[in-house]
């Protein structure tokens, strides 16, 4: 009895490794940014808590590595606010790509409390606090959400299960294949991994901050 039990949690295992498998995003058609090694590439939802949680931890090893973060917006249709939190960063987006990743942080750091009611007070207290007050009509030709939707489209396409969804991202193709990142304490050796890997820079790379390169 106890042989088959242990056959069996094995046997449990081995599905469960398949099924890990066979649902693993591919991020082969992602690249960095021009002129970078590598890069730091996130699909995130603003009222993910593991997102929060992971937020900070991409940036630090971004600036020790000095590697861009190319953040793209995934919110999930069961979070009811995410949807319009990434509408408001990419408002701030438009004013600053600081303005936009601080918006971020400062939603991570607030998420506990926030709902889709208070979303805007929070967003509005962020603004003026900055010195870029919200218009009225945040989005009136829809051109951020147009953006939001496109980056939900791309994550759709590399077969996004969860939320983070990180991916370190070499400029060498075939060469340097893309890791997802399933445990953010082993986001720096995989950074260092794929920068060897990587070809040399011919020119030098935007500033980590300079995270939506490429996009729409």
């Amino acid at each position: 009895m106890k042989n088959r039990c242990v056959f069996l949690s094995v046997l449990a295992a081995f599905a469960l490794t398949l099924f890990s498998a066979a649902f693993a995003a591919d991020g082969s058609s992602l690249k960095p940014p021009p002129g970078a090694r590598a890069a730091i590439v996130v699909f995130e939802d603003l009222e993910c808590p593991n997102c929060a949680l992971v937020y900070p931890q991409l940036w630090e090893a971004a600036k020790r590595y000095n590697v861009p973060v190319v953040l793209h917006d995934y919110p999930l249709s069961n979070h009811p606010w995410s949807f319009d939190a990434a509408v408001f960063a990419r408002f701030f987006d438009t004013k600053s790509q600081k303005l936009g990743d601080d918006f971020r942080g400062y939603i991570y750091k607030n998420q506990p409390q926030i709902t889709r009611q208070n979303l805007r007070q929070y967003a509005d207290k962020f603004a003026n606090d900055n010195k870029s007050p919200l218009p009225f009509l945040l989005d009136p030709d829809g051109q951020l959400k147009a953006k939001i939707l496109a980056d939900r489209d791309l994550g759709n396409k590399v077969g996004l299960a969860h939320t983070p969804t990180i991916f370190v991202i070499g400029n060498g193709g075939a060469t340097t294949p893309f890791v997802e990142v399933t445990d953010p304490a082993k986001l720096g050796q995989v950074i260092e991994d794929m920068l060897a890997k990587s070809s040399p820079k011919k020119s030098s790379p935007e500033k980590v901050t300079a995270k939506k390169a490429g996009k729409n």
